[in-house]
Parts: structure tokens; sequence; C-alpha cells
């Protein structure tokens, strides 16, 4: 009697609660670890005013990455260039906080938390939110749940172009073509009906367009680089680890090093780093998610072009050769 049956039937019994603790470890530990690692922010004022300021944050050793600035326009203008998170202007009145919900609404709470617990008694801190969520979306919670979907939708494509025996050409058109469509959609979504999105129509498309290629294309490539099981590891490294990783729900600098970096390099994070960038901060700090998602859409591409199809049990390796008779 085989024992293959018996076999695969324990490897599906413990492949499960593989999945299921490895899923709620990568879903679950960074949510319950979120903190400030690095989170850039600014100080603005006179020296001998903002320096005891500035030494408050830097006491939480690692928690924060102060930026100095002169006055409260030099602030502003970071803000907006994507420089820091928030800043903190010291005024005769007392600290004048500047956030950026739009950024992370998040980060804008625990600023607005930390600078209150740290101003004189009686004082009250004035709050300006420079670059403000969207009325859509006030905190942020509509874009932080599109992540999911458009990791899903590459999925999907680079699973289909790879079930359905599409190769070379014919692979990378409908990669690019059903990429394309999902951009004009999910922005008809959320910029056009939900109002979640405010940047230039075109490019959010283009940028949820680059997002779901680069996903699509790079599940296609592994699969072409490795065969069924590439799909398997797209989809962890695209879902089960691209999604909690990428910092949208509050930012990457808030979650457990070093997933957040982890996280970025990643297309779901470099995805959502970017569609804020074009949404709300006219493409500021823009560059470095364009490069990574254009490198994962550029190299699953070529794998789909260029490698030769991994055998499946049912093909040989190599050519039948016809038995010599002999007589």
């Amino acid at each position: 009697m085989s024992t293959a049956p018996n076999r695969r039937a324990v490897a599906v019994i413990l492949l499960i609660p593989l999945l299921v603790t490895l899923a709620l470890w990568a879903f679950a530990w960074p949510a319950a670890r979120i903190a400030p690692h690095d989170l850039p922010v600014g100080v603005a004022g006179p020296a001998s005013a903002a320096q005891p300021l500035e030494q408050r944050f830097e006491q939480r050793d690692g928690a924060f990455e102060v930026h100095r600035f002169d006055d409260e326009a030099a602030a502003r203008a970071a803000i907006e260039e994507r420089v820091v998170y928030g800043a903190v202007v010291v005024t005769p009145q007392g600290p004048h906080l500047l956030t950026a919900s739009a950024a992370s609404p998040v980060v804008s709470q625990l600023l607005r938390e930390a600078v209150t617990a740290t101003a004189p008694d009686a004082t009250q801190v004035r709050v300006t939110d420079v670059v403000a969520a969207p009325p859509g979306d006030p905190r942020g919670s509509a874009l932080g749940a599109s992540v999911l979907p458009l990791a899903l939708a590459g999925m999907a494509a680079g699973a289909v172009v790879t079930l359905i025996g599409l190769r070379g050409a014919r692979a990378a058109v409908a990669l690019i073509g059903s990429a394309a469509l999902v951009g004009l959609a999910a922005t008809a979504v959320a910029h056009s009906w939900l109002g979640v999105v405010t940047g230039d129509w075109w490019t959010e498309a283009g940028v949820l367009a680059l997002t779901v290629l680069a996903i699509g294309s790079a599940v296609a490539g592994l699969a072409a680089l490795f065969g069924p099981r590439g799909v398997g590891l797209g989809a962890l490294l695209m879902v089960l680890l691209g999604n909690p990783f990428s910092g949208v729900t509050s930012a990457p600098e808030l979650l457990p090093e070093p997933v957040g970096a982890i996280g970025q390099w990643l297309p779901p994070g470099a995805g959502g780093s970017l569609l804020r960038s074009v949404a709300f901060f006219d493409g500021s700090a823009a560059g470095g998610a364009v490069l990574t998602l254009s490198l994962w859409a550029l190299f699953g591409l070529a794998a789909v072009l260029f490698a030769r199809p991994a055998p499946t049990p049912a093909e040989p390796a190599g050519p039948v050769r016809e038995p010599i008779l002999t007589g």
C-alpha cells in the first residue's frame, strides 16, 4: 500500500497551522508593537528656546529623528516635502504644533499627545494641520485598506497568467493590460466616488497600475523561474508580508525594526507610500518608491519574457527519445 497519500495528509495537517501561525505573526506582531523608531520630526524657533524641546525629543533614544528649522515657514515647507511628519514651533505664546494628517493620522495624534504632555502646565498647545487628510477619509482608514485589494489584484493577475499557460510577450501584455485596467477602475472608486485621494486623477491611476503591475509581474516571474511553487513564494512576499509590513495604516517608522524598512522594499509598501505622495503632496519624496516598483516590474517582466519554463511533474525535463529497435 502506497504511503504517498498518507504523507500528503500529514503535510496538510502540519502546513495549515504553520501558515496560520505565520499569518498571525506577520499581521498581529507589527500592530501590537507600534511605536516611533527614528520618526522624522522638526523643531523650529530661536536656538535658545528650541534647544530644550529638541533635547526632550532626543531623550527618547531612537524614537525621533529631530530636524532643526529656523522658523515656521521652513518647518511647513519640510512637512509639505515629506521631510518630516510634523514640527513644533516655539513661540512666546507657547508651542505651536504643525502636523500632516494626510501623511499619517496616527503620527499626527501621537505628536499631539507627546507635545501636550511635555508642555508647561496651563499652556494651550495650538495645532495646525498643514496637509490635512481628505474629508472623505479623515482617519486614513480607507487608504490603508486599499493595499490588500491591490496586492490581491496583482497576485490574481500573476497566478492566472501562470495557470492558463501564457508565456513570453502574451504574458507581458496580459499583465500590463490588467494592471492598467485595475488602475483606472481603482482610481474611479477611490478618487471619483469615495474622495479618498485628491491628487491628479491620471497620476493616481498610473501609481495604482504600476503597483499592481509590480506585484503581478513579480508573481508571474517567480512562477516562470521556479514553477508553481513560485506562485506560493509570490503570495508570501506580496500578501503575507507585503501587506502588514507596508505601514500604510500607520507609518513605516512606527513598525518594529526592520519591518518598516523591509515593507518599503516590497511593492505594497512602496505603492502605498507613492500613492500618498501623489495624492496629497504633489509627488514629493516619490523617487524611492517609483524606483522600487519599477525594479520589481522589470524583474518580473524580464523573467516572464526570457526565463525557460520550469518542467512540471507531468512533463519530462528534456526531449523524449524514441527507442531504437534492433532485429
